[in-house]
């Protein structure tokens, strides 16, 4: 398997739940057998070009959009971005980050 595969399995499992699609519903709309869904979804199964239209169809985006994988990080990863960022604000930024991530907790 290669890291493409498996991330585009990922992003295609992601996607398909978000919209409360079954395995089923997307093998019948892109006409292929569910447990071939299920291969690609756990990177064991990459689909034809013309499969991937149908797919980006199915879920409503853009072709891109199912190969869009860099939105998914580590919680390491997110925290030390937001650090290393951090010190690039001035008070008063800092202080509309703070307050942002105050209520964000209060409504958690």
């Amino acid at each position: 398997m290669t890291e493409l595969k498996v991330k585009f399995g990922k992003r295609i499992r992601e996607l398909r739940k978000s919209k409360g699609f079954t395995q089923e519903q997307i093998a019948e709309f892109i006409n292929i057998e569910p447990p071939n869904v299920s291969k690609m979804e756990s990177g064991m199964h990459f689909p034809q070009p013309e499969k991937i239209e149908k797919l980006a169809k199915a879920l409503d985006v853009e072709i891109y959009e199912l190969f869009e994988f860099e939105h998914k990080k580590s919680k390491q990863d997110l925290l030390k971005f937001i650090k290393n960022s951090l010190d690039d604000f001035d008070v008063k930024n800092l202080e509309l980050i703070y307050k942002f991530v105050y209520n964000l907790k209060l409504y958690k």
